[in-house]
């Protein structure tokens, strides 16, 4: 059997939409702190490495961004390995520390720790203002569709609050 190979387009311009889970789809970002910690990381990664991030949710299972990587110099090959890698390998090392007993949850069959679902998730190109205005909406409104929240202001864990005028504290967004 082949593994599968997902085709990703890099176009000057291009925002794009992705969405990747934790391993074995485990609530791994159930807790508020690790949530906070990858905002943190994904602000930093941002800044490195000079993408344009337009909309993002952390859900306790999956994440999504909506972005326009910074072509050719950056894909999104680069930024994802830069979100995913040091942010797990972070993550896992504490909970080694604290002998947490997520770790038997999240070691696969060789053994091998893992946060993130192997592969490079779903990434989709958009094309036009109207996709755009829908995947945002999509990301803002997921937490709302999953019943974590009766309203999309509700959870904090999302770019809902800078499109809705709050500043402070919040990740920024930036324009397309």
């Amino acid at each position: 059997m082949h593994p599968r190979h997902r085709k990703r387009y890099e176009v000057q311009r291009h925002a794009r939409y992705l969405t990747f889970s934790c391993y074995g789809r485990l609530p791994l970002f159930k807790n508020d702190a690790i949530k906070h910690e990858f905002v943190e990381h994904l602000a930093a990664v941002r800044e490195k490495l000079k993408y344009r991030l337009l909309a993002w949710v952390i859900m306790p299972e999956h994440v999504h961004l909506l972005l326009v990587p910074d072509l050719p110099e950056c894909p999104v090959s680069v930024i994802l390995r830069s979100l995913k890698q040091a942010f797990a390998q972070r993550i896992v090392n504490r909970w080694v520390e604290l002998n947490a007993p997520v770790l038997a949850r999240i070691t696969d069959t060789r053994g091998i720790r893992r946060f993130w679902q192997r592969g490079g998730g779903y990434d989709r190109n958009i094309f036009s203002y109207e996709e755009l205005g829908e995947k945002i909406m999509y990301i803002h409104n997921n937490p709302v569709r999953r019943g974590l929240v009766d309203r999309a202001d509700e959870w904090s864990w999302s770019s809902y609050h800078w499109y809705s005028g709050v500043r402070e504290g919040v990740l920024p967004i930036d324009g397309w």
